[in-house]
């Protein structure tokens, strides 16, 4: 399971995809350093940034060709693998990196060759940093990244910008901020190779979600948030899309995730204003009241939305009376189910007379679950079916994918995680600081621009 909400030092949710396995032993104290190239003589940088704020960077000319957008497609799964992933081509000549999305956090990093004290196995080889691609202290992108990360040290060497992300499944990345070239192909058919400033991840801390035998199933961490270090603002910023993320996470496997919105429907979306955590800056859509049918659960709560995390998290009350409730519904099956405590893929789990064959046979046992955002006669609602927050494990049986967030530090924060966003088109947009949702009938069919390897 992965949370990958970056924690204040915050960065996503139950599958953290960041998590690596250490393959060597803990380091103490764990302080930045200087790199290798940096010795004996410091990397041949300009004495002033350049105009975009990324040393080494070409912003392109003005122009008058508007904004467009970018189109992934997104693979993984909420069971039993745990997260999700887009496949971005960096450097040059170009190389396909696999990283984590997670609108939990600011930070996109690779796991880098700088070398490395501690990195996991990944699916390519690691990033081998250049010495030009270091973005210094004096940078404003270093501090948009300190600020991103609740770092209070500073730069500890002038030449290069520092950085330290824990997550909230205990993994983290300690690395330095460098720039280079991603091959990115728009939906009006350009291709933009835009300079873009990222993470070089040198020492990674695993969570318990780290793959078997030290193997990490992604290369690093993609961050979607609207800081300023973020690619999506660092592409804003550059005129190539506006500010405006979103994804449609498929329960077959395969969906898309978009930058700009030229690919957001024009009809269809449910939008409720953006309300922003004051103390984590994570994407909020605000206050909802949460209901099992027509049962309201307890009283109305905040609630965050994050890809980075695997499962969703309701705070201990919210949590203790949904568990409530589905007991009440299994109580009044026609087919009572039975709990199933062999089965260890999540706390709660039930059985019934034969092996579940999908999470759809669950719409017979379980209410649908109802946000309700807003207040007055009509109220901006999401409804999460049986099959958005129960999984059928490899055994057939039924577990409750709705976690207790109090038990994983979460501070009473309620999370809507990967499972409660299946086969919604979800949409984050910070130029009109709204988020909205639809529905749709699967999200395994790609807008028709996705943005194929090169």
């Amino acid at each position: 399971m992965a949370v990958l909400l970056a924690a204040v030092f915050l960065a996503g949710l139950p599958f953290c995809s960041a998590d690596t396995t250490p393959s060597s032993p803990s380091v103490s104290p764990r302080k930045p350093r200087s790199l290798p190239w940096q010795q004996p003589s410091p990397p041949d940088f300009p004495s002033t940034a350049a105009p975009n704020g990324i040393a080494g960077d070409r912003r392109p000319p003005p122009s008058s060709i508007p904004p467009s957008s970018v189109v992934f497609p997104v693979y993984g799964n909420v069971y039993p693998d745990g997260f999700y992933y887009v496949s971005i081509n960096i450097g040059d000549p170009p190389k396909p990196y696999f990283l984590d999305i997670d609108t939990g956090s600011d930070v996109t990093w690779l796991q880098c060759d700088a070398p490395c004290i501690r990195c996991s196995q990944g699916p390519h080889p690691l990033y081998r940093p250049a010495k030009k691609r270091l973005v210094p202290c004096e940078d404003p992108l270093c501090a948009a990244l300190h600020e991103s990360t609740n770092h209070e040290a500073g730069c500890g060497i002038p030449e290069q910008c520092d950085y330290e992300i824990q997550y909230q499944d205990h993994g983290s990345s300690i690395g330095v901020l460098l720039s280079d070239s991603f091959a990115l192909r728009l939906t009006n058919s350009s291709l933009a190779q835009p300079t873009l400033a990222f993470g070089c991840g040198y020492d990674q801390q695993a969570g318990p979600s780290s793959g078997p035998n030290g193997r990490s199933p992604t290369d690093g961490v993609l961050g979607l948030g609207s800081g300023k270090v973020s690619i999506l603002s660092q592409l804003s910023e550059l005129g190539i899309c506006r500010s405006v993320v979103g994804h449609c996470l498929s329960r077959q496997s395969v969906g898309f995730m978009f930058f700009g919105e030229n690919v957001v429907p024009p009809r269809s979306v449910t939008w409720i204003p953006m309300a922003r955590n004051a103390a984590h800056g994570y994407y909020s859509p605000g206050v909802a009241g949460v209901y099992a049918g027509k049962q309201q659960l307890g009283v109305r709560q905040a609630v965050v939305f994050d890809s980075g995390s695997s499962y969703t998290y309701f705070n201990d009350q919210l949590y203790q009376s949904l568990l409530s409730a589905v007991i009440i519904d299994i109580s009044k099956s026609k087919t009572p189910l039975k709990e199933a405590p062999e089965d260890k893929a999540l706390p709660h789990c039930w059985k019934g007379s034969r092996p579940f064959k999908s999470v759809l046979d669950l719409r017979k046992y379980f209410r649908p679950l109802t946000l309700s955002f807003g207040n007055g006669k009509a109220p901006a609602l999401m409804e999460i079916p049986p099959e958005n927050y129960f999984i059928v494990t490899r055994q057939g049986n039924a577990c409750l994918g709705v976690l207790n967030g109090d038990e994983v530090g979460l501070g009473g924060l309620n999370v809507i995680g990967d499972i409660s966003m299946q086969d919604v088109m979800v949409v984050y947009d910070n130029e009109r600081q709204r988020i909205g949702w639809a529905r749709v009938a699967g999200c395994g069919r790609l807008p028709k621009f996705a943005n194929s390897p090169l």
